[in-house]
């Protein structure tokens, strides 16, 4: 241990150590997979190589004999193939024969030829499944089917010329599915059951259309049709003849359910309404027959769910000519929840389940009927902002709805919300989503509260009056559900938010009024200011309350007359008072929202303050005093910065106002203080440069002045920055600092350059022309002869500045 190589050294021979491993270890990773082809190959059978066998096909790895290249398709896929297609062409040419050269042959040989052709091709497969030779069966009968349905057009333009061709086809459909299905029961074939249930969807309902059947006729054989499907896929084993009657059964019911409840939600009677219920009922009862002897839990759940809404569906077409329009929803509703009584049934547990959710699904189109009317209440009072103070409305409708018509059939929308919430809150008991359920109860039961005042149209001061209560109401919820170390519960929160929401909507719907608006403004301040006082909600509360007294200054300010710079002193007097209210939390939850709430009203103030210069500058003085106050805080001393930007601010504009033009005036005042902390800083910290601690606080008046005295064709101007600069210079190098050094000598040089400039002017006028070319030709010589002293002296400057801090 005590001869360990250098780092370097080491780090280099550990490098070549693991180069060598990764070459060892590539090697025997190829010898192992040499190695496991050779067994692999060994175990494998070797056929004989035939000797007609193409070079290219013997195989190339070590120890292996030739390899028989797979077949690309197999022998069963391949016969298949040829079945399909000759059984497809033998039915394009008998159908070819049938409707082009059928005029060329008699009665007789018609009949005699078809007659045979059927027979045989029905008859061969009986021999052929003797024989083991199922595919070829299963080709030839198909061949057969195709030509009994030849058989059957063939016979109607022969014997049956006169019938009508729809009743014709309706007739032979059914006698074709019997005789395919009597065909394949018999020889146990695969196609011809398939063909025969899908065949058998079409007698009825072409019956209907023959007969001239009504909408009403052609939805129940709609539904007859699907009933036989659906039984048919209940009791049938062979897996396609499910897959077929159960795709023919959905496609029959579907269309005979929208049907039915198109005729019921359109009829014009309660009569004719109550005969499409009829038909929705039945299709109800086939979905839950469906359901009851289906194994699947799902489908027999999704067939539940559709036989209610069927029910639902039914009962809402009646409803709707039977009652008025602003009931027909809430009477939907009431039959919805009439499917919650089949959890006490004794239904097997998928179907109460489909029930179940059918009754979710229609409560919540009623909540989506509802929003609307919501909608308009939460939003419309905004445009109030507009034209406030426009004069009291009749009635808080009027209020909310001011440009845009309210919903129809409004009066019901806070009846259905409740009873919603009411059920969520019922349901939340028994499922662990307890907490997720009760606060979407409490949305559904706010909002109900809320649009009571505009679905009852109550007068004006009744509606800000129930607002105001919703407020209270929140605030009171939140307050039950504060948990002070852990914050606001779910509960809490929403309630919270929903008491915000409330309020800004209060505030905007009193607008109408003059009094009304001092009055709702006063409220929410004394509500949200005492909510405030809780830990859990002041996070909240709190900023909510200096919101809304920052309104109220504003309000107070207008219904005073005071113009806009004025009343930014009233609206700065709640940015004072959330500077206070932060210095007494202590670092809660509840202090930045705070002081953020009391920056935005100090802004405001700003912004109302701008028309007016003076009052702009007190303005800012005071939002300094603020910031100031808050720096004496440990935890927000960094406030001191923002306080010494704003009496900078406030200094300039007032000096704006004065109509001051000297730069001087407004950069001193930023000097003084600069250089008062550069000095401070470096007190405490010796490492500080002197470019840190006094490069800005010089720069911010010597280079504004230099500025102005170099188009300043006074004296004094000069002279005054000359003396000063001078003072820089000189204070630099006693203290031997870099930054006043540098930027004093170099504003120095400037100004005495600026004041030697008319004088060097005339010299250069007095000389003759080509005295200054060769008085630059003869510094060139002179700085070219010394070049290496010249490049010492400034080695020797550069370092002697580098010295200087």
């Amino acid at each position: 241990m005590t001869n360990l190589p250098p780092p370097a050294e080491e780090l280099r021979i550990l490098d070549a150590e693991l180069r060598q491993l990764d070459v060892r270890r590539a090697v025997l990773l190829r010898r192992r997979a040499w190695l496991i082809h050779t067994l692999l190959t060994a175990a494998a059978p070797q056929p004989a190589r035939n000797p007609g066998t193409p070079p290219e096909a013997w195989p190339t790895g070590p120890g292996a004999g030739p390899v028989a290249r797979r077949p690309e398709a197999t022998a069963p896929g391949v016969q298949n193939v040829l079945l399909v297609l000759g059984g497809v062409l033998l039915t394009v040419a008998a159908i070819a024969f049938t409707l082009v050269s059928w005029g060329h042959l008699g009665i007789a040989g018609r009949a005699l030829v078809l007659g045979a052709l059927t027979v045989a091709a029905l008859g061969a497969p009986v021999a052929l499944l003797r024989r083991g030779l199922g595919s070829t069966a299963e080709a030839v009968s198909g061949l057969g089917t195709a030509l009994t349905v030849l058989d059957a057009y063939a016979l109607h333009e022969v014997a049956f010329t006169g019938t009508d061709g729809v009743g014709y086809t309706a007739a032979a459909s059914a006698a074709l599915a019997a005789l395919w299905a009597a065909y394949g029961v018999r020889l146990g074939l695969f196609h011809p059951l398939p063909l025969a249930v899908a065949t058998a969807h079409l007698p009825l309902l072409l019956w209907a259309f023959a007969v001239g059947a009504g909408p009403h006729t052609l939805t129940a054989v709609l539904l007859a049709t699907a009933a036989g499907g659906t039984a048919v896929a209940l009791r049938a084993a062979p897996a396609p003849v499910r897959v077929v009657a159960v795709v023919g059964a959905l496609g029959t019911g579907s269309v005979g359910v929208l049907s039915a409840g198109w005729l019921c939600w359109s009829a014009s009677g309660p009569g004719t309404a109550a005969r499409a219920a009829a038909l929705l009922v039945v299709a109800a009862a086939l979905a839950l027959g469906a359901g009851r002897f289906v194994a699947n839990r799902e489908v027999a759940a999704g067939a539940a769910a559709a036989a209610g809404l069927c029910l639902v569906a039914g009962a809402g077409g009646v409803l709707r000519v039977s009652v008025p329009g602003e009931w027909t929803v809430p009477g939907c509703l009431a039959c919805a929840l009439a499917l919650l009584a089949a959890e006490r049934t004794p239904l097997p547990r998928p179907l109460r389940q489909g029930l179940a959710r059918a009754s979710a699904a229609v409560q919540g189109c009623a909540v989506l009927w509802a929003v609307p009317l919501v909608a308009g209440s939460v939003f419309g009072p905004a445009a109030r902002a507009a034209t406030p103070w426009s004069g009291a409305p009749r009635s808080v409708r009027d209020a909310v709805f001011t440009d845009v018509p309210p919903p129809p059939y409004a009066s019901t929308v806070p009846l259905v919300l409740a009873v919603v919430a009411g059920v969520l809150v019922t349901a939340g008991r028994r499922t662990h989503r307890r907490p997720a359920v009760m606060v979407v109860a409490l949305v559904l039961g706010w909002a109900a509260v809320f649009v009571l005042p505009v679905a009852l149209q109550l007068p004006y001061t009744a509606g800000l009056v129930a607002q105001a209560a919703v407020v209270v109401a929140a605030l009171g919820l939140a307050a039950r559900s504060d948990r002070a170390d852990e914050g606001p519960s779910p509960l809490a929160l929403t309630a919270l938010l929903l008491a915000l929401v409330t309020s800004v909507d209060l505030a905007f719907l009193a607008l109408a009024s003059k009094a009304a608006t001092i009055g709702v403004l006063v409220t929410l301040t004394v509500l949200f200011g005492a909510a405030g006082r809780r830990p859990g909600a002041a996070p909240f509360t709190a900023p909510a309350a200096l919101g809304h007294a920052t309104a109220l200054a504003c309000a107070i300010g207008a219904s005073a007359g005071f113009t806009p710079h004025h009343t930014a002193l009233l609206v700065l007097a709640v940015a004072a008072v959330a500077a206070l209210i932060a210095s007494r939390t202590g670092g809660s939850r509840a202090t930045v929202p705070v002081e953020v709430a009391g920056g935005a009203a100090a802004l405001l103030a700003l912004a109302l303050a701008v028309p007016d210069p003076p009052t702009l500058a007190l303005v800012l003085s005071l939002c300094g005093v603020v910031a100031a106050a808050s720096a004496l805080r440990p935890e927000r001393r960094a406030a001191g910065w923002a306080a010494a930007a704003l009496f900078l601010l406030s200094a300039w504009v007032r000096l704006a106002a004065w109509d001051v033009g000297t730069p001087e005036a407004y950069t001193l005042p930023v000097t003084g203080p600069a250089l008062a902390v550069g000095f401070l800083r470096r007190r405490r910290d010796a490492a500080v440069s002197s470019w840190t601690a006094y490069g800005a606080g010089l720069a911010a008046t010597l280079v504004p002045s230099l500025l102005a005295a170099w188009d300043d064709q006074h004296w004094l101007r000069p002279l005054l920055l000359g003396v000063a600069a001078l003072a820089v210079t000189l204070a630099g190098a006693r203290q031997r600092l870099q930054a006043p050094l540098v930027l004093g000598s170099g504003v120095l040089a400037l100004v005495a350059l600026h004041e030697l400039a008319p004088y060097l002017t005339q010299v250069v006028g007095a000389l003759p022309r080509w005295a200054p070319p060769a008085l630059a030709g003869l510094v060139l010589l002179v700085l070219g002869a010394t070049y290496e002293q010249r490049l010492r002296d400034a080695r020797r400057l550069r370092e002697a500045l580098g010295q200087l801090h």
